[in-house]
């Protein structure tokens, strides 16, 4: 097992300091040490690392280039030890358990919420860490260890180890700028938007919801003009809103959508899976299984379908 090198933990933590102050005296101040030593750590530092991380004159302290494409890295890294810093203090301190837990902004704000609610009220000593991803970082996060459960959209057979319990479906529908002459219909057919630009949730994001909705407009006779690919599916909204395209979204949308952004089901009856959960079989946590029981019994109660328009 590789031995953990603390100096340069140390030296790393000094450096960020430096790099967000752009000042040694104001980094020095901000690590509780005097300037000295500060300037003298930095310095071994960017020779064990045989860079120079900082350009120094007299106007001030920048970062020179190398220092400029580690900086993102070193934040990363402070992310996490500070996040392992308050696991550990959490359990110290006597609760029950940690989850880490990554969703979909949709699914943040209609799914998730309600899973969150039950597992506080049974679970009062549970901490709950919440990060926002895409669908495609769930897997690897999952798979690390990085993430106990994930919310997205996910195939059934999305990867060795790795479970799915789809959670809501919703019928597909048609985001449209207020002023558009398609608004009108109270139904509007696929095949209509052959000649539409098109906001898209990215393919980066989700390659599987993508790739079902282009197959989709395929099998209706069109290949759809993708003006836009972005992050969400709020997004697409707030695109549409800035009469940027039109989006196929799910139903619920309307609930979400501006003033001058109206929401229409395609005449075909299309449903699409708008949340799943997955986790890792593979590593047990208690928790976990908590989890997945509160929302088989949510789906029992409520059923798979949570929206549809009809």
């Amino acid at each position: 097992m590789r031995t953990i090198d603390f100096r340069l933990i140390r030296q790393l933590w000094m450096f960020l300091a430096v790099a967000e102050e752009l000042h040694f005296g104001r980094a020095a101040k901000r690590l509780g040490i005097s300037q000295p030593p500060l300037t003298e750590q930095i310095k071994v530092l960017e020779q064990s690392l045989r860079l120079t991380l900082f350009e120094r004159s007299r106007r001030g302290t920048t970062l020179s280039p190398a220092g400029t494409a580690l900086l993102p890295a070193v934040k990363q890294f402070a992310d996490q030890v500070e996040n392992l810093q308050r696991t550990i203090h959490e359990v110290a301190a006597g609760q029950s358990g940690v989850l880490q837990i990554g969703a979909i902004t949709s699914a943040m704000l209609d799914t998730m919420p309600p899973l969150l609610d039950s597992l506080r009220l049974a679970y009062p000593q549970l901490t709950i860490f919440v990060r926002e991803i895409d669908s495609v970082e769930a897997i690897p996060a999952l798979q690390s260890g990085e993430l106990d459960v994930a919310f997205g959209r996910f195939d059934r057979e999305v990867s060795s180890g790795i479970a799915t319990l789809p959670l809501t479906e919703d019928r597909l529908a048609v985001a449209l700028p207020k002023q558009h002459a398609l608004a009108a219909l109270p139904r509007i057919r696929l095949s209509s938007l052959a000649t539409e630009s098109m906001v898209m949730s990215s393919r980066q994001v989700s390659p599987e919801y993508f790739d079902m909705l282009t197959s989709l407009c395929r099998s209706h006779g069109f290949t759809p003009r993708v003006l836009y690919e972005v992050r969400s599916v709020t997004s697409q909204i707030a695109y549409v809103s800035c009469g940027q395209g039109i989006a196929l979204v799910p139903a619920a949308m309307r609930k979400l959508a501006p003033d001058n952004v109206v929401i229409r089901p395609l005449k075909e009856k299309i449903t699409v899976v708008t949340a799943a959960l997955a986790w890792n079989t593979e590593r047990y946590h208690p928790m976990v299984e908590a989890a997945v029981a509160l929302m088989k019994t949510q789906q029992q109660v409520l059923g798979v379908i949570t929206d549809v328009m009809d």
